[in-house]
């Protein structure tokens, strides 16, 4: 089913070409039985482009992933004396790059200074996580909604939510990772642009583009609550300025329990939101420079007969392909639309196609090379559904194999010094040693330069030497055997 949404001419130029969808659907499945839970799903995908996925049920931080054509059996990551935060509305969030995996959580209850903020990691692509490592470090403050990107040197970045111990001052603030998520920093703060603070009920996004870190959030200025961003410059560590993503001037004196979300295709910051600033509820797209962001926003949907509130909008790319999706009510029914794109430079299409129609409350997206995954809430069956649409990329996904950076190294097996030469770099890039319990032992900064690692004091047995490609993390096992 497609329906007409107001042409984005103003603002990217919307081709012939793109008026009938290029995404051929699967069935409508079940991530799990609905025992399981639904609440909060987030998906993204692993270095084969295979599907991660978390969600809630109960205070359990639920985890599967794709296996052979389906949904492994859902594991549960947070152990029973840490419970988590979780509605339809907010929880844990989940980032990928290659095959390191970053979950965030809240433990609960959320206002209390004793409960924290935890991370998971995992080195393998998701086959098995840490333990869970404490990320705010605030004393008597409290925090939620925890948000997790990659940043430089593939170590995460978790933003979150931050009042005082009167649950006051709510201000975002990002905290940094320099050891691939086993300790965290000091967190610094991103908010406060307007001379507000922040609508303390609504979660945030956030992404990064090099050195350029952006925190999404809903500011609050006299009951105006629009979209705003703080922006570093240098990986996360400050936040030097920010900038208002939004100007439909939405005014309401309660908070609308509702938040962005953002990719960075090329040189373009693209994220999405809801407000109500027109006297309707409807989704909107900000697209604006990396390096010179600013208001120009746009509402994707209108003048649908019978149309009621869009809400919870989310949004994935993969090279220059992107998605959007949403959760509506037309006529009293539920619907999930989905805007896609093979190339955002072609602009997005004039219609969109509608991936299921029933009982949908929240809902996320991933891109990958041919794929789509849309995930989604149910709350009548109590269960997940996915749907996956393929479709044949017409855009570089900008990974030319000329400029991969590959990795040589010997002996295999080697008993006292490991050497390494890094090949197709352009300055430095991240290494890493990795155990087979998922630890990172050694982490180093490689050149081009042959470089070694000692290690006569491991024990015998199998490791895997990681790299930081232009196409995410690589792994190359080799096995220590000293005689």
């Amino acid at each position: 089913m497609k329906y007409f949404f107001a042409l984005l001419s103003a603002w990217m130029p919307v081709h012939a070409a793109m008026a009938q969808s290029v995404l051929q659907w699967g069935a409508v499945m079940d991530v799990a039985p609905a025992a399981s839970g639904n609440l909060h799903p987030r998906i993204v995908l692993d270095a084969s482009g295979n599907p991660l996925l978390v969600w809630v049920h109960a205070d359990r931080l639920m985890y599967a992933r794709w296996n052979a054509g389906s949904f492994s059996a859902p594991q549960v990551l947070n152990p029973v004396n840490l419970p988590v935060a979780g509605a339809s509305w907010m929880g844990p969030e989940i980032t990928a790059h290659g095959d390191t995996v970053y979950v965030v959580m809240k433990e609960i209850p959320e206002d209390s200074a004793s409960k924290h903020i935890y991370l998971f990691h995992s080195y393998n692509g998701g086959l098995t996580f840490s333990g869970a490592v404490q990320v705010d470090n605030i004393n008597d403050s409290l925090s939620r909604f925890p948000v997790v990107a990659i940043g430089p040197g593939g170590n995460p970045l978790v933003a979150f939510m931050k009042f005082d111990p009167s649950f006051g001052s709510s201000r975002w603030v990002v905290s940094r990772s320099t050891d691939a998520g086993n300790s965290f920093a000091i967190d610094h703060l991103a908010s406060g642009w307007s001379g507000g603070s922040v609508c303390d009920c609504c979660p945030g996004a956030l992404v990064c583009a090099g050195q350029k870190v952006f925190n999404l959030y809903r500011d609050e200025l006299n009951n105006t609550r629009v979209i705003w961003s703080g922006v570093s410059e240098d990986g996360g560590t400050s936040f030097s300025s920010g900038f208002r993503a939004d100007n439909t001037n939405w005014v309401i004196n309660s908070c609308p329990a509702t938040g962005p979300d953002a990719v960075v295709i090329g040189d373009s910051l693209y994220s999405v939101f809801h407000s109500s600033g027109s006297g309707n509820g409807l989704v909107y797209l900000n697209s604006s420079a990396v390096n010179n962001p600013g208001e120009n926003t746009v509402a994707l949907a209108t003048g649908i007969p019978g149309l009621g509130v869009e809400n919870y909008p989310r949004i994935d790319a993969f090279g220059n392909a992107a998605a959007i999706v949403w959760r509506q009510s037309v006529s009293g029914t539920d619907q999930l639309p989905i805007l896609f794109t093979p190339d955002i430079h072609l602009g997005l299409p004039a219609v969109y196609d509608t991936v299921d129609l029933g009982n949908i409350t929240t809902v996320d997206v991933a891109v990958g090379d041919g794929k789509v995954f849309v995930v989604w809430e149910d709350d009548m069956t109590g269960t997940m559904h996915y749907r996956i649409g393929t479709f044949n990329p017409i855009s570089s996904t900008g990974k030319n194999p000329e400029e991969e950076t590959v990795m040589l190294f010997g002996p295999n097996p080697a008993g006292e010094t490991l050497y390494g030469n890094l090949k197709g770099i352009h300055g430095a890039a991240p290494v890493r040693m990795i155990n087979m319990s998922g630890q990172v032992i050694w982490m180093g900064s490689e050149t081009e330069e042959p470089f070694s690692i000692p290690i006569s004091g491991l024990t015998n047995g199998i490791y895997q030497l990681q790299w930081l490609s232009n196409d995410g993390w690589k792994s190359r096992s080799w096995v220590k055997n000293s005689h």
